[in-house]
């Protein structure tokens, strides 16, 4: 049925047959029990129209509907109850993570775990090892300070204290391209934009704090977790203005001229005020072997342990004398991070563990290419044919990754019935309650009821995801929005979301 104009008060002739087969229908339900699904079961699975609420906040932001795809479809009825656009390919942003991490619950399993080996190359001698360290990495997404140091007093407690040579990092597992971190946007230093590597240590992130210090009439900035590799020239200027949208009133620079001693120099500008309290903005400063030397030795020492070697990115030698073997959290826990709080990194690493399983020990390399073959394979058994599927990194993080909207509702309606589905589900944003759909919502009916994948891109806004209506009915919900306004749909969004808790579909 087309979508007509709300300001034209006249029936065409799909409205007027729709009103004919409802009623015939409708009959037919009292007279002879037929069962009902949905309105979409109602006419023949044509879905509703789009609802006015969502319209006019489209019309509003300046967005044409030929922009927008939506796919709504209730679990377990037969027919979508409302589509738009539904087989047409867009780029889904960060939306792309729920075919990543559905697919790595069922290829990888949700109890998988990824390895960390620690070697020993030279001889051990009453807690000195009189050698080198050696630490190969088979692309742990969660990696991070925690586990890092988890990983650091595990080997500890083997009673090494002292290590005379220097850390080699092997990074050998990983098969890729070599790629320029900047590529994307032209932001190489932010986090988002780092690469995959093998032994990724704490997604080589430094944080900045920013914390008003009222009484000095000052902004403290403090560099973490390895503050002495970061020389910060603070030229903030402390306000007491409204907080909005704080980052835009802070110009933070990386110097490349500041470079002395692998001694990243960030200077910040501008003005913060006090009314925003303490803040975060984080950054990919460090190369990984300056990254890693600093924060192991941090640990190393912390632990009463001895280390003054630098860290070498090599391919490990033979003949090693195997020491620890660190753990990752279970996958199942892991895509929490990766679809709550959209972790691209730890999205792309996953997403590199399908065309090998993460295996241990062998020569077999993980690349891009088998992984994706893998992929495919695994929709093609499922009987999921997305033939205009361009999935690039598994991060959603690209400009050539594409789904149309139906596409990406079977997925998730295919997931509904698979067994992973509680962790797959769990692991979403809960609207107005956590993850990236912390503030929306709120104060909404939906508050609670919607586990929602959001994604964002320049030119894209996306979301897609589960809701439990007010009938007690679960209902897909997806929507995509590739327009030079997307970012004034999330209004148009959120109306979808209520429309669908209401009850209109069931």
């Amino acid at each position: 049925m087309k979508l007509t104009n709300p300001s034209d008060s006249s029936f065409d002739i799909a409205t007027m047959k729709y009103i004919y087969f409802s009623v015939l229908i409708c009959t037919a339900v009292l007279l002879f029990g037929m069962p009902i699904r949905s309105l979409a079961d109602l006419y023949g699975g044509q879905p509703v129209q789009l609802p006015m609420s969502v319209r006019q906040q489209l019309d509003k932001a300046g967005i044409p509907l030929s922009a927008v795809g939506i796919y709504v479809h209730p679990v377990g009825a037969s027919n979508p109850a409302l589509t738009l656009n539904a087989d047409v390919a867009m780029n889904p942003a960060s939306v792309m993570k729920l075919i990543t991490t559905y697919a790595g619950l069922e290829i990888l399993g949700p109890a998988y775990v990824w390895q960390t080996l620690v070697y020993a190359h030279g001889r051990i001698d009453k807690g000195v090892l009189h050698g080198d360290l050696v630490i190969k990495g088979y692309g742990d997404p969660k990696l991070d300070l925690e586990h890092f140091w988890l990983m650091v007093d595990r080997l500890r407690q083997t009673g090494l204290q002292e290590i005379t040579g220097n850390l080699i990092l092997d990074h050998s597992y990983y098969d890729l391209p070599w790629g320029d971190p900047g590529t994307f946007d032209g932001q190489p230093y932010r986090t988002y934009n780092i690469l995959p590597e093998a032994l990724l240590i704490n997604y080589r992130s430094t944080a900045l704090h920013l914390m008003p210090d009222s009484d000095k009439k000052q902004v403290r900035v403090v560099a973490d977790p390895i503050p002495a590799s970061v020389h910060v020239v603070n030229n903030l200027k402390l306000t007491d203005r409204r907080c909005g949208f704080w980052r835009n009133q802070v110009d933070i620079v990386i110097e490349p001229s500041g470079h002395l001693n692998n001694v990243e120099q960030v200077v910040l500008n501008g003005s913060y005020s006090a009314r925003c309290g303490r803040q975060t903005v984080m950054f990919g400063l460090h190369d990984s072997a300056t990254y890693a030397r600093d924060l192991f030795k941090r640990f190393w020492t912390q632990q009463g342990g001895v280390f003054q070697g630098e860290a070498i990115i090599a391919e490990a030698p033979v003949d090693l004398n195997h020491i620890e073997t660190y753990y990752s959290p279970p996958l199942a826990e892991i895509i929490r991070g990766i679809n709550k709080y959209s972790n691209n990194i730890a999205a792309r690493q996953l997403y590199l563990a399908f065309g090998t399983a993460g295996s241990v020990g062998g020569k077999q390399q993980a690349t891009l290419e088998k992984s994706e073959y893998v992929l495919r394979r695994w929709l093609a058994a499922k009987q999921l044919n997305f033939s205009e599927l361009v999935i690039e990194n598994g991060s959603g993080l690209s400009r050539i990754g594409r789904i149309n909207a139906r596409h990406m509702g079977q997925l998730l309606l295919t997931a509904f019935n698979s067994p992973v589905m509680p962790e797959f589900i769990s692991s979403m944003p809960i609207a107005s309650v956590d993850g990236t759909m912390r503030g929306r919502m709120i104060g909404t009916a939906v508050s609670g009821f919607a586990h929602i994948k959001t994604g964002t891109l320049n030119g894209v806004k996306a979301m897609a995801g589960y809701i439990l209506n007010q009938s007690g009915q679960r209902v897909v919900v997806v929507m995509f929005v590739n327009h030079v306004y997307a970012e004034r749909s999330r209004v148009a969004m959120d109306m979808l979301l209520e429309w669908v808790f209401s009850g209109n579909v069931d």
